[in-house]
Order: C-alpha cells, then structure tokens, then sequence
C-alpha cells in the first residue's frame, strides 16, 4: 500500500488528487497540507465524510506526522522549489505537477534527488493526451522549419508561459537549432505582441483568460501547409490518470524524472 501526501490539498487540482487516490486500491490517503482550512479534516472538505486526516499547514511537520512514501504537489510557483527539496531530505519521494521551476531548479532538484536516492516525477502536464501532444510535436519538427505556440489558460494561472508550452518547445528544440526559416526582420510596435522567444526561436504566446481550463495548440507551417496539433483539458479529473501512473512509477522506481512521456 503506498502512503500518500498531498501537498495543496484544498486547491482546485489538489481536491481532484484526494478523490483519485481514495479511490486507489493500492494507496492510502496519509496526510493533507494547505495554507488554509488548518485543522479541518479534508474527507469533510472534499469527500463529504470524514476521514481522520487534519489539514496541516507545515510540510515539515506532516511529514513527520504521517511518514508517506509519496508526496503530490499542486501548490505554487512561489513555493514548490522550497517544497520539493524539503521532501527530498526527508526521503519523501515527490511527484511534482505545479509549475514555474526554471532549468538551474529542476538541475539542482535532479542533483538533490540522486544525491539521497530518492526517486522524483516533476511533470509539466499529466494529461495523456497532452503528453502525447507533446511527443508529436516534437515527431512533427523534423519536417517543418517555422513554429509557434500558443497556450490558453484560467485566468488565476500564476505563471507565463505554461509549464506544457516550455517543455513543448524543449522538446521541438531538440530536433532543429531555429524555426524562424525565411522570417523577416521584425519590428513589434507594442512590446510583446510577438509572445516570448523560447528555445530553437519558437515562440510561444499566453492567453489568461476565464473559461479555459488548459489548452495548447503548437502551430508547424511550411510553404504552401500549415499544421496545428491542439489539445484541450475540459476538466481536472483528466489530469488524475496520470498522476496516479507517476505515483506508482516513483514508488516502484529509482531516479529522476521530468515529462511524463519518459514513462509512457
């Protein structure tokens, strides 16, 4: 049975991570941690029974609390860096679904991680279909030359650009140095309108807006074609499949890593 934390408990997507993992055969609910509702017992918040697990609002403490074997985070940017390395040291092994970690802080989380033997998932999106976006994406990059990206969110979403359009063109960058062939000189006349330039010069733009949930759509053109490869989240539930398989992964695995399609 795998001991589970989850840390942002009473979020949006940490109240979807308490009902998936309660409905697990083979993980135990453990311990709950949130800014707020400290005290109440989180079955009663998201479950409408109780079910003995007070929300705690210290990571540290929990973990000595409840001992778990994994910790799912859905918390912060502001956050998650400091709270990945407190698991870490503790021999908690995280599975990480917030985003806004930079490349120098998943490098040092993968140092940390291997330096306590501590097995880690930090993924920027745990929807299959996404990941399977993703991968693609980067299929796709090999027969085009230009490409753009452009993800939609929730407009409570922190930060910009999502953690799914990094890791996209990450991937995309590996296949081809440049995706601005033939691309004039530019000039924007309002700061910018031409989104962030991002890795391989693929740039990515943000929409923040209420109604979406998450949406991605990586845009490949040539002469005379154009090619969208689009993905869209109409719930959180989607997310869960995923997160579960990351959990089970880091339990019975050792390592570190980023992007769930290194375990599909």
């Amino acid at each position: 049975m795998i001991k589970v934390l989850v840390v942002g408990a009473c979020g949006k997507m940490g109240r979807e991570v308490v009902k998936a993992v309660s409905r697990q055969e083979n993980m135990i609910l453990v311990g709950a941690v949130d800014l707020v509702n400290e005290g109440a017992d989180i079955g009663s918040i998201v479950l409408n029974k109780e079910v003995g697990i007070k929300v705690q609002t210290d990571l540290t403490s929990a973990i000595k609390d409840c001992c778990p074997d994994v910790a799912i985070d859905f918390t912060q940017p502001a956050v998650i860096f400091e709270n990945a390395k407190i698991l870490i040291n503790n021999g908690v092994r995280p599975v990480i679904g917030t985003t806004g970690l930079s490349d120098e802080q998943v490098e040092e989380l993968k140092d940390l991680s291997e330096k306590n033997n501590v097995s880690t998932l930090i993924a920027p999106n745990f929807t299959i279909g996404a990941v399977l976006m993703m991968m693609f994406a980067r299929k796709a990059a090999q027969y085009f030359d230009n490409a753009e990206i452009i993800e939609l969110h929730h407009n409570q979403k922190k930060d910009a650009p999502s953690g799914t359009a990094v890791k996209t063109a990450k991937m995309m960058s590996e296949v081809k140095n440049s995706f601005m062939k033939g691309n004039c000189a530019e000039k924007e006349l309002i700061k910018g309108s031409r989104g962030g330039c991002s890795y391989s010069d693929i740039h990515i733009h943000s929409v923040r807006m209420p109604g979406y949930i998450a949406s991605q759509e990586v845009i490949l053109g040539s002469s005379g074609q154009v090619m969208t490869i689009r993905h869209d989240s109409m719930d959180r539930e989607c997310y869960m499949s995923g997160v579960m398989l990351a959990v089970k992964h880091v339990f019975e695995h050792s390592g570190f890593v980023y992007g769930l399609d290194n375990i599909l």
